[in-house]
């Protein structure tokens, strides 16, 4: 489990900068209980060991006038290991594809798609999605509302799951 490497302190740590990566290492300091030197370190060491991969805004994409949420569950002809990372390149490339997730099952890929309109979407599936090269069949689901969006990991599971193996 790669969380053996990581001890109360550092997990803390991952925890405060999850919920505010603005706060400032001082603060950082005072919430995981050590002083501010050390705890630059541990966030230094936390970012090269690959824990801490960025720190980004949490934008609301409405208020941007991104009004459309698609999810569309995408089924390949082939998966074989070449086609699967030339789709997964394809994904990267596209802007509205803002999630792409390779699947078990009855699809291969699901994407997590924003437009500003449906217009906008239906053009991105027509032109972009359904003529790509592999690409057997697309189905799409429009997002209504959204209940819960919440990033990253529940330390508080992973601090449960810790006491109970301890």
């Amino acid at each position: 489990m790669p969380t053996s490497r990581l001890d109360p302190i550092d997990r803390k740590i991952l925890a405060e900068l999850q919920a505010d990566g603005r706060m400032t290492n001082v603060e950082l300091a005072r919430r995981v209980g050590i002083s501010a030197p050390p705890c630059l370190r541990r966030v230094r060491t936390l970012e090269e060991a690959g824990f801490i991969r960025g720190y980004h805004a949490d934008v609301d994409s409405r208020e941007l006038g991104f009004e459309v949420r698609v999810f569309a569950m995408v089924g390949l002809q082939s998966q074989a290991e070449g086609d699967l990372s030339a789709f997964e390149a394809l994904c990267r490339d596209w802007p509205l594809v803002r999630e792409c997730h390779m699947l078990n099952g009855e699809v291969d890929f699901m994407l997590k798609c924003v437009a500003p309109d449906l217009s906008t979407f239906q053009s991105f599936l027509t032109s972009q999605l359904l003529t790509a090269p592999n690409v057997g069949s697309v189905k799409t689901s429009l997002v209504i509302r959204v209940a819960k969006d919440e990033p990253g990991v529940p330390f508080e599971v992973l601090e449960d799951r810790l006491s109970k193996t301890a």
